[in-house]
């Protein structure tokens, strides 16, 4: 089994969490006897999906919004991505939401055109001096103070839960 963990960074941030989650999610498959093969990739570098059996995406929020080149590998691979099982991440946002009931971050879109079997939304890092000028007025304009709000229990349970879900999967074929 073939699997493609596809990130949008900005900071690397999120590619940790990425990376995190296909160490659980591979050694879930392991675990259940599944040979597999799990690779990261920045989004912006993936020419194909070809070949792979499921696909996990993540991209960090800036705004409530997916870095462009997570966005991109969804527009030009969505007929492909339909065909095999996909899950989302989003890392971030920081600050308060404005609107506490709604989802801080919009791919409501993207889970529905890609039929994804879930999205999970996991706190950010934010370290000021790895950040532009203009990222830093917002931080602090927002009043976010430096901190790590990545849970690394839960995204490794996410990982590992992935995993489980593809074992089964391939249990049923077999």
């Amino acid at each position: 089994m073939k699997i493609l963990v596809a990130v949008a960074t900005r900071h690397g941030a999120t590619r940790e969490i990425a990376e995190s989650v296909a160490t659980a999610l591979g050694a879930a498959l392991t675990d259940a006897g599944v040979q597999a093969q799990v690779e990261v990739r920045d989004a912006g570098l993936v020419r194909s999906v070809d070949g792979f059996d499921a696909v996990v995406i993540g991209s960090a929020v800036y705004l409530g919004h997916w870095l462009e080149p997570a966005k991109k590998l969804v527009e030009s691979f969505s007929d492909e991505l339909c065909r095999v099982p996909v899950w989302l991440f989003s890392s971030g946002p920081v600050g308060e939401q404005q609107h506490p009931a709604e989802e801080p971050v919009a791919v409501e879109d993207l889970v529905h055109r890609l039929n994804a079997r879930g999205h999970r939304l996991f706190g950010g890092k934010i370290d000021r001096r790895t950040l532009k000028f203009p990222e830093r007025a917002v931080v602090a304009a927002l009043r976010v103070a430096d901190a790590d709000n990545r849970d690394w229990p839960m995204i490794r349970a996410w990982g590992r839960e992935i995993g489980t879900s593809l074992a089964n999967v391939e249990r049923s074929v077999s």
